[in-house]
């Protein structure tokens, strides 16, 4: 699929189609779900970021800061005044993005959201650039206020907690969660690839529930192609 513009807000079910098409080989270079600037913890500015989507030829991405969107504000008015400057260049879609911590199982979660309005008042709680606090920071809520303000809910990375993913997976799909981040790298190698063993344990359980799969560097460094 070649994608010759985007400007930002692309619809939740235009992302609900990409994620149907998510396979192994999607990640780095194609798309990239889970990305960190320097808004949150990770080491490049939201344009230095958005750059290298571009240069790296990504179809779609996501900038999945915790607890705030400012880095995808940024990257948006950019891009909007770009797409005005150089109507044909091609750029990749972006679409929004966060990542809330959240309580489940008496275990800290990580849930992604994507494809929301970012000033729905469903989400003021969880966009004040730090972790939620009481009924705000149980995972059904979190998962509640993507949906309101029309986002798709995702379980990040659900091999690094200290419940096991057969135990989170049917719990946090019971609460209504969309997806589950399956392709997802748990070492640094390079280049980057999805863990193999991981990759199966969880796209069996995500398949099992009728979930959305998803894919992300989590990348925290200098480069996109990476997490650290």
């Amino acid at each position: 699929m070649t994608i010759t513009h985007s400007i930002s807000r692309e619809s939740s079910a235009a992302l609900r189609t990409v994620f149907t098409r998510i396979d192994a080989e999607s990640c780095p270079y194609h798309y990239n779900f889970h990305l960190h600037t320097i808004y949150s913890d990770g080491r490049l500015a939201p344009l230095e970021l958005m750059q290298q989507a571009i240069d790296y030829g990504l179809q779609g991405l996501a900038i999945t800061d915790h607890h705030t969107a400012k880095g995808y504000q940024i990257v948006r008015h950019w891009l909007t005044q770009k797409h005005q400057e150089q109507p044909e260049q091609p750029i990749p879609i972006l679409w929004t993005g966060v990542e809330i911590s959240a309580g489940l199982l008496d275990a800290e979660v990580h849930i992604l959201g994507y494809g929301f309005e970012v000033s729905h008042p469903a989400l003021v709680p969880y966009l004040q650039g730090y972790t939620p606090m009481d009924e705000n920071y149980r995972a059904s809520n979190v998962i509640q206020a993507l949906h309101a303000a029309g986002g798709i809910a995702i379980l990040a990375h659900p091999m690094r907690y200290k419940r096991s993913a057969e135990q989170l997976i049917p719990a946090i799909a019971a609460l209504g969660i969309d997806g589950v981040e399956t392709y997802y790298c748990y070492t640094n190698p390079k280049p980057w690839h999805p863990s193999p063993e991981a990759t199966k344990i969880v796209g069996d359980l995500a398949r099992s529930f009728g979930l959305l799969e998803t894919c992300g560097t989590d990348t925290h460094g200098l480069d996109i192609l990476q997490r650290l």
